[in-house]
Formats: C-alpha cells, structure tokens, sequence
C-alpha cells in the first residue's frame, strides 16, 4: 500500500521522474503475487492504482543502492540489518505518532486496512515534502 501511495503522491508533486520507489517484503512467501485483495480493493476505494503492484523480497544491497529505506516495523528493521544513517522507519515521518510501527493488518478486517492507508498518506505527504525540500523543489501544493 505504502508503495503505490508514495509514488502516487511523489508524481502529483512532480517528483516522479525524480525519486524512485522499490517496495519488499523481508520474506519470500508472496513474491511475483499481487497484493491482497482486502489492500487492493481498500486502495481502489480511495482512487489509487494497486493492479501493478507484485511482491518482491527484500535485496540486501538495497541500504547501498538506495538513499533511504524505510521499514514498517522494528522486525523489518532487524531483518535488513538495524537503523543507520540510510534505514529507519517509514513512520520516522508520521506527524501523528513519528517513529511508530505501521500495524500489519493481514489477521484483521478491512478496517485495518482503512487504518493503515490513513497512516501510509500522511506519513506520505511527510516523506514527499522533506524530499521536495531536500531536492529544491515546491512540493505538494
């Protein structure tokens, strides 16, 4: 979900061409699928696009290879080897409750979904104007 937000939320801004976005799982149970269809219809609901989405497994090069990778929670953070100065927490940047874990809501119902989309776009709308600043940029208007 974070994913296909964030990059949503990073074109409408005009920095799509500028910041990519590579999403994970720590694990390999799901790679190639699509994402499940409770997240799926719960992005639908909300205008965003989840039929591109296809999962994929966390690559150990990704801290080097990328400026920054944000996990959803202090397990993720251990399996991609602790926070430095390129890995912490997507909610680092939620302005509600900054470094919180984003709940997984695979065990609940849709409304966990609702919940964790409501966390994914404002923490989103954080990480997009940090990187309009950081890149000089107006950002979301």
């Amino acid at each position: 979900m974070a994913h296909v937000v964030l990059e949503r939320q990073l074109a409408d801004a005009g920095l799509g061409d500028r910041v990519e976005v590579a999403s994970s799982g720590t694990g390999g149970w799901h790679v190639g699928n699509p994402m499940d269809p409770r997240a799926a219809a719960t992005l639908t609901a909300a205008a965003y696009d989840a039929t591109r989405h296809r999962a994929r497994q966390f690559d150990a090069t990704w801290p080097e290879a990328y400026d920054a990778v944000l996990v959803m929670d202090d397990s993720n953070l251990t399996d991609v080897g602790g926070r430095t100065d390129r890995v912490g927490l997507f909610r680092d940047f939620d302005p509600i409750d900054r470094g919180a874990a984003v709940p997984d809501p695979y065990y609940g119902g849709a409304d966990g979904f609702e919940e964790v989309l409501a966390m994914v776009e404002r923490t989103s709308d954080e990480i997009v104007a940090a990187l309009a600043d950081l890149l000089g940029t107006e950002g979301p208007g």
